[in-house]
């Protein structure tokens, strides 16, 4: 029966879990509108246009 020889701290367990458990960075697409970078299946924050289509007027743009 396997049997550990001795107490594991808990930093040293934590530091072990470290860099398995990180998180994947979001993929990121170009407006095909402005060029802006944003999360897919998502609005575009500088412009408001989300497939084709004005969905929320954007101060900055609305100011140009």
């Amino acid at each position: 029966m396997a049997v550990p020889k001795g107490k594991v701290s808990k930093a040293r367990r934590d530091k072990r879990r470290s860099s398995t458990w990180k998180l994947a960075t979001p993929g990121l697409v170009a407006c095909a509108k402005c060029g802006a970078q944003h999360l897919p299946h998502r609005m575009c924050p500088e412009c408001g246009y989300y497939n084709g289509r004005v969905v929320k007027t954007v101060k900055s743009v609305a100011a140009k």
